[in-house]
C-alpha cells in the first residue's frame, strides 16, 4: 500500500483549513483508490469531532478565552450557525457542516455545537452525516459523476 500518500491524505484531511476539500482531491491525485481515499478521508474528517469538543470543553477557560482571534472565530461561528440550528435543528446543523465551503466543516460544526452547549451525543451524528454529505459532493466534484459511475458499474 502506499503508505506516504495515505498519511499525506489525511494529514491534508484533518487540517482545519483543507478538510475533506483538500484531502480527497489529494489522495486521488496521488492515486489512491477514490473509494478508499473517501472512506479514510470521512472517517478521519469525522473522528476530529472528539478532540475538538471535549478540547474546547477543556481548554476555552483556562487557555483558548485570552487570544482575541480565537474569541473573534467563535462570535462569527455563532453569528452564522446559530441561526439555521435554531430554525432546522439536526439538519441545520448537518447542512451547515455538509456544505464544502472554507469555515464550513467539522471544525466550525463541532466549535458551534460547543457553543450552543450540546451534549456531544446529540452533536455527534447530525456532524457525522455532515461530514459523509461533504465528503460526497468532494468526491463527486474531484471525479466527475461520470467517473463515479464507472467505479460502481466496475465494482
Amino acid at each position: 500500500m502506499m503508505t506516504q500518500e495515505i498519511a499525506l491524505t489525511l494529514l491534508l484531511t484533518v487540517l482545519p483549513i483543507s478538510e475533506l476539500r483538500g484531502g480527497i482531491p489529494l489522495g486521488i491525485s496521488l492515486g489512491l483508490d477514490p473509494l478508499f481515499t473517501f472512506f479514510i478521508a470521512v472517517i478521519a474528517n469525522a473522528l476530529m469531532f472528539f478532540p475538538i469538543f471535549f478540547g474546547l470543553r477543556l481548554f476555552y477557560d483556562k487557555l483558548l478565552s485570552r487570544i482575541p482571534l480565537f474569541n473573534k472565530y467563535l462570535d462569527s461561528v455563532r453569528k452564522r450557525g446559530k441561526p439555521k440550528v435554531d430554525k432546522y435543528g439536526f439538519w441545520g446543523l448537518t447542512f451547515f457542516v455538509a456544505l464544502p465551503l472554507p469555515i464550513t466543516g467539522v471544525y466550525t460544526g463541532t466549535a458551534l455545537a460547543w457553543l450552543l452547549g450540546m451534549d456531544w451525543r446529540k452533536a455527534f451524528p447530525p456532524i457525522g452525516i455532515g461530514v459523509i454529505i461533504a465528503g460526497v459532493i468532494v468526491l463527486l466534484g474531484a471525479l466527475g459523476v461520470v467517473e463515479v459511475f464507472d467505479i460502481f458499474v466496475k465494482s
